[in-house]
C-alpha cells in the first residue's frame, strides 16, 4: 500500500515535470533566439525540443504512470473474473441444493401417497373383516333362530300329540262307554300316530 502510494506520488511528480518544460520549453527557445515566437511558424529547433519533451513523458508515463494503470486495470479484470467465478460456483450449488430439496420432496410426495395407498388397503381390509364378521354373527344368529324355530316346533308338536292322544282317549272312552288301560291305549294311539306321520312323509 505504502509502494503503491510511493510510485503515484512520483508519477505525479515527473508529470508535472514534464508539463513544466513543456510550458519552458518555447519561452527557452524564444529567449535564446531573441525575440517573440510565432507558434503557427514552423521552427526546427521547437519541433526538436516538442520531440525530445513528448519521448521524455512517454517514458516517464510509461515508467510511474502506465505500469499503475495496466496494474489496476488487470486486478479490476481478476476481481470480476473471480466474481464471475464465484457467481458461478454459487449458481452450481443452489441448483446443486435445488434438484436435492426437488428429490427430497418427490421423495416425500411419493412417500405420502404410499401412505395413503397403504392407508386405503387397510380400511378396505378392516371393511371386508367388519363385513365377513357381521355377516358370520348374522348367520349364527339365524342359525340359532332356525334351531330356536326347530325346537319350539318339536315341543309344539309333542305337546299337540299329548293332547291329541289325550282327546283321543277320552273320545274312544266314551265312545265304548267304559275305562280303557290309558297306558296301552295312549301305545296304540302313538303307534298309529307314528304311520301316519310315516305315511306323510313318504
Amino acid at each position: 500500500m505504502f509502494a503503491l502510494s510511493a510510485r503515484r506520488l512520483g508519477a505525479r511528480l515527473g508529470v508535472l515535470a514534464v508539463a513544466q518544460l513543456m510550458i519552458a520549453t518555447p519561452v527557452f527557445a524564444s529567449e535564446a533566439q531573441g525575440g517573440s515566437v510565432n507558434l503557427l511558424e514552423p521552427n526546427a529547433g521547437l519541433m526538436f525540443w516538442t520531440l525530445v519533451i513528448f519521448l521524455l513523458l512517454c517514458v516517464v508515463l510509461a515508467k510511474f504512470a502506465f505500469k499503475p494503470l495496466f496494474a489496476a486495470v488487470e486486478a479490476r479484470e481478476k476481481a470480476l473474473e473471480d466474481a464471475i467465478e464465484g457467481a458461478k460456483r454459487d449458481r452450481a450449488e443452489a441448483e446443486a441444493v435445488l434438484a436435492q430439496q426437488r428429490a427430497q420432496l418427490e421423495n416425500a410426495r411419493n412417500e405420502a401417497q404410499a401412505i395413503i395407498a397403504d392407508s386405503r388397503g387397510v380400511a378396505e381390509k378392516m371393511r371386508a373383516d367388519l363385513l365377513a364378521q357381521t355377516k358370520h354373527q348374522q348367520e349364527e344368529m339365524i342359525e340359532q333362530a332356525r334351531r330356536a324355530i326347530e325346537s319350539e316346533k318339536a315341543s309344539a308338536i309333542a305337546d299337540l300329540r299329548r293332547e291329541a292322544i289325550d282327546l283321543a282317549i277320552a273320545g274312544a272312552s266314551r265312545v265304548i262307554e267304559q275305562n280303557l288301560d290309558s297306558a296301552g291305549n295312549r301305545k296304540i294311539v302313538e303307534s298309529f300316530l307314528a304311520s301316519l306321520d310315516s305315511k306323510a312323509a313318504r
